[in-house]
């Protein structure tokens, strides 16, 4: 890939903090014409270095105050298995965020609940059924210290 110049880290910094900017704004926050800054943007989004804007909710307004950290154990690890298992775990909103990992575990499952009840009905009516799984070992957030989206450009 092809690295970024000083100006096309600046506007990916400016849009990290503030994705609802308008073009004039960030232009003007970059000191670049309009016409130019647009043409940047457009550029990162076609190298695929933007990918894709969205609205960041706050989970504590929607009363999403529980956060757990999931380890999951498949009873196989082939190739098959695990597509089917990631297919699967794309589905349920639930889920956050799902890493393939080394270690005793295979997959690392990030979800938000409501409460215990929720919780539980995570962990067996979506969760255990997921293909392939055999254990979940669930580490439940006391508090979160840091949250970002933002990249180090």
């Amino acid at each position: 890939m092809t690295a970024f110049d000083s100006i096309d880290g600046t506007i990916m910094r400016v849009l990290q903090q503030n994705g609802r900017l308008s073009n004039l704004e960030l232009a003007q926050q970059v000191n670049l014409s309009p016409s130019a800054c647009l043409r940047r943007v457009q550029m990162l989004e076609q190298r695929g270095a933007i990918a894709k804007y969205v609205a960041l909710l706050d989970p504590q307004a929607l009363d999403l105050t529980g956060i757990a950290i999931v380890f999951v154990t498949l009873d196989r690890m082939s190739r098959k298995d695990m597509e089917v298992f990631e297919k699967a775990v794309l589905k349920p909103p639930e889920i956050q965020e799902c890493f393939l990992i080394a270690g005793s575990n295979d997959y690392l499952v990030r979800i938000v609940y409501r409460d215990s009840t929720d919780l539980e009905r995570i962990h067996t009516d979506i969760l255990m059924k997921l293909p392939g799984v055999v254990r979940t070992q669930s580490t439940l957030v006391l508090r979160t210290v840091k949250k970002t989206t933002a990249l180090k450009i």
